[in-house]
């Protein structure tokens, strides 16, 4: 799981075309330095990402590319290049297991924006691959998830998130550490 934040809160996203132009990005980076996403959901003042590198250094390079194109991109149309940054700092990632705790975190990337009460139903928001996923030819390439999702995943995104997923997910994009069972948690910190 990736996560990255304007700096001091600032909005990302001010109109339509701004997602738009940030997806095609997002589709140009995953070209450029493939990795496999798995989920994304681009919010007015922060993106998450679901994704796996393919090589060591790989997710650093891709986040790079991606958050210097977009800040350039952001400072020129609102005519404030060269005025500081855009995003907080670097990126937060952390390893997820290939689980239900995968599951988990696609369901609370997807459900962010029906979280926030942008929607009524977390598909409606065009800018996530919950939405995307409808589309046959989006923007950005989703790769096939390392596990089955439910048979009924928009229901299951829809539905409210257990207050303790959401606080284990939390801490583990604070803490930047693995999110899994205990067991494997500890093989992969080790």
């Amino acid at each position: 799981h990736v996560m990255n934040r304007g700096v001091r809160k600032w909005r990302l996203f001010e109109s339509d075309r701004e997602y738009q132009t940030c997806l095609l990005l997002l589709g140009e980076a995953c070209e450029r330095y493939p990795l496999e996403l798995f989920a994304f959901c681009l919010m007015p003042n922060h993106f998450h990402l679901v994704a796996r590198p393919m090589a060591d250094g790989q997710l650093s390079k891709f986040m790079q590319w991606f958050t210097a194109t977009h800040s350039r991109r952001w400072h020129l149309l609102r005519g404030t290049t060269g005025t500081g940054a855009v995003y907080q700092g670097r990126f937060r990632a952390f390893p997820v297991q290939t689980d239900e705790h995968f599951l988990t975190v696609c369901r609370y990337v997807e459900r962010n924006p029906l979280r926030a009460n942008l929607v009524t139903r977390a598909e409606d928001w065009p800018w996530s691959s919950m939405s995307q996923r409808a589309m046959p030819h989006g923007p950005v390439r989703l790769a096939r998830w390392p596990v089955p999702p439910a048979t009924d995943w928009s229901a299951r995104v829809n539905m409210a998130e257990q207050p303790t997923d959401i606080a284990r997910l939390r801490l583990a994009v604070a803490r930047q550490a693995p999110f899994g069972s205990q067991g494997w948690k500890e093989r992969v910190a080790g």
